[in-house]
């Protein structure tokens, strides 16, 4: 038994009660050591417990500062001069803090006023000010009490935060005892040579059957169980995955190479997430972005192209990637580089689009993408490639409706008939890529690619009966969801 085990149960038995924080502070330990002691005392039945929440306001770092060169408000005060400066002239010269959050809380405190004009100008509203900011700090240092209004605000600054913890009210238990016997659990050679075992009290042992408690383990998400069910189908077809590892692709392998025009309105910071470091990256091989170049300037084999300026920085912008597509740009590309072979592919992974999330949209989702390239393809290949897929997932009645998509030509959006809902939906949209992204690749004149794509959350959804699209994937999904979901069965 350590020292502050038997300085525990010497309390109690003195007073009654002790609490395990103020035990603690006597003691000069941390409050998580009597906390230790408690639950074994709690495990030999020889105390009872009772839970107290406590908290405390501390400083952060940035509190800690203010209380030492003043709060960012009063030394924004401080660096504007009695006869005023220009508003561009603050902000390049004051720190971060002073330029930015210091400013607006001395203007609204009404300690600086702002000049418009031509060159905006700041200048003193009042000569003299008292910081407090820094006083209330001072008061939270000191662990006084402050208004629930002011803690808020100071909270919402960062200047404070709120620590909290538990501690426990002891009291004697059933076996109270002075000092905690240890019992041993097993009957050895040296008690049964020296005789010690007769009159030993042994630690008992839980013969009774049963089945025990369920052992933890883990748990195929939805998304991962339908993913599995789509790459098996995939594979029965002849078809290989694609690596979809780079979340993060250039402007010129997800729009350029498949000749998305660079005013096109999905190229724009409201439909797609663009990276701010690094911003720009491109390891397109040269004379292959010549080549996609010129067919957005002045077009080839029977285009005309776009008919524009092509800017390389707008191709050079990183972005998150809003297709899986852009990871087909590159595999036809090498299938061109390392000479020609018919070829089957597949996709499956995680998209980005800037979007507003509602209950069937989220900013992120996986697309399913199949691709064939090869020789003399045509729409009829494609269609029937279409029936043999959804065939498999238990849709076998399908229409096609014509549609416009700005790399395939032409494209074909994909309604079934579904059993399970008993109606017809749109699944997924298809097409035949153009010869304008093929060419630049150097793909021969008689190759053709057929492609087709649809979400991984909308059939998932629907073989799961989940309404909401955030129920499924996202910080908000139920975990119980993921251990009671079935198999899933296509």
């Amino acid at each position: 038994m350590d020292d502050v085990e038997r300085d525990v149960l010497a309390a109690i038995a003195a007073s009654g009660t002790v609490n395990t924080g103020t035990i603690a502070a006597r003691l000069g330990v941390d409050r998580e050591v009597t906390v230790g002691v408690m639950k074994r005392l709690l495990a030999a039945d020889m105390i009872a417990s009772t839970p107290i929440d406590r908290s405390m306001l501390t400083l952060t770092d940035e509190g800690a500062r203010a209380i030492e060169i003043g709060s960012p408000e009063a030394r924004a005060h401080a660096a504007v001069p009695s006869e005023g400066m220009e508003l561009a002239t603050f902000k390049s010269t004051s720190e971060r803090d002073v330029a930015d959050v210091g400013f607006k809380q001395a203007m609204q405190c009404k300690w600086l006023t702002m000049v418009k004009g031509e060159r905006p100008r700041i200048e003193r509203a009042v000569e003299t000010i008292v910081d407090e900011t820094r006083e209330t700090l001072r008061k939270v240092q000191r662990g006084e009490m402050i208004e629930q209004k002011t803690t808020e605000a100071l909270k919402k600054r960062k200047l404070i935060k709120e620590e909290k913890w538990k501690e426990y009210e002891l009291t004697k238990g059933a076996e109270f005892a002075l000092e905690r016997k240890v019992l041993p659990a097993d009957l050895t050679k040296e008690m049964m040579n020296e005789g010690s075992w007769k009159g030993q009290e042994f630690k008992a042992y839980n013969l009774v059957p049963g089945a025990g408690a369920q052992p933890a383990s883990g748990h195929v998400h939805p998304l991962l169980k339908v993913r599995q069910a789509f790459r098996e189908i995939f594979f029965s077809l002849g078809f290989s995955e694609m690596p979809t590892n780079n979340f993060v692709e250039s402007g010129f392998w997800n729009f350029d190479t498949l000749i998305q025009p660079q005013q096109h309105p999905a190229r724009d910071a409201h439909d797609t997430f663009f990276m701010k470091t690094p911003a720009k990256m491109n390891f397109a091989p040269e004379d292959y972005v010549d080549r996609v170049r010129t067919m957005h300037e002045i077009g080839g084999g029977g285009s005309i192209g776009h008919q524009y300026a092509w800017k390389r920085a707008e191709a050079d912008k990183n972005i998150l990637r809003t297709h899986t597509t852009a990871v087909s740009a590159r595999m036809l590309y090498d299938i061109a580089q390392t000479g020609f072979k018919p070829a089957r592919l597949f996709s499956i992974d995680r998209v980005f689009r800037n979007e507003a999330v509602d209950r069937t949209h989220l900013a992120e989702f996986h697309q399913v993408e199949g691709v064939i390239c090869d020789k003399n393809l045509t729409l009829g290949d494609l269609i029937g490639v279409l029936y043999q897929f959804f065939e498999r997932l238990g849709m076998t009645q399908l229409r096609f409706k014509p549609a416009f998509n700005p790399y395939t030509e032409p494209s074909m959006e994909i309604f079934a008939f579904h059993p399970m809902l008993d109606k017809w939906v749109e699944v997924g949209n298809s097409g035949m890529f153009r010869p304008e992204m093929l060419e630049p690749m150097g793909l021969p004149e008689d190759v053709n690619v057929i492609a087709w794509g649809l979400s991984l959350e909308r059939p998932t959804m629907i073989m799961y009966g989940i309404d909401n699209i955030r129920d499924l994937f996202g910080s908000k999904m139920m975990i119980s969801s993921v251990k009671n979901n079935p198999i899933c069965t296509i």
